[in-house]
């Protein structure tokens, strides 16, 4: 079983930053892509970042320029850096692993159980 544990959530004023970092573990023997979604209230999820296992990177319009994904393989750990953060990106945000490889030679997809972000002043 392969688990994603996701932390660094919590409430910041405008402008201010946050990091959230999403660990995976488990029998696991790689994972292609990582990522984090978010979703708001009365909202659909999306994308705000994505990462593959070499390392190329992809952002939701709304985030680029302002966060940054990173990943060590070696841990199987993403993080975001969130900076200039706005009342907009209020949302729960989740982390997700795609194409993990486990000790049965299975491929599946994983989500972690999501952590708060609130940007209020």
């Amino acid at each position: 079983q392969v688990q994603l544990v996701e932390s660094g959530g919590g409430l910041v004023q405008p402008g201010g930053s946050l990091r959230l970092s999403c660990a995976a573990s488990g029998r696991i023997v790689s994972i292609n892509d990582m990522g984090w979604y978010r979703q708001a209230p009365e909202k659909q999820r999306e994308l705000v970042a994505g990462i593959t296992s070499g390392g190329s990177t992809n952002y939701g319009d709304s985030v680029k320029g302002r966060f940054t994904i990173s990943r060590d393989n070696a841990k199987n750990t993403i993080y975001l850096q969130m900076n200039m953060l706005k009342p907009e990106d209020t949302a729960v945000y989740y982390c997700n692993a795609h194409g993990v490889l486990s000790s049965n030679w299975q491929r599946s997809d994983y989500w972690g159980q999501g952590t708060q972000v609130t940007v209020s002043s």
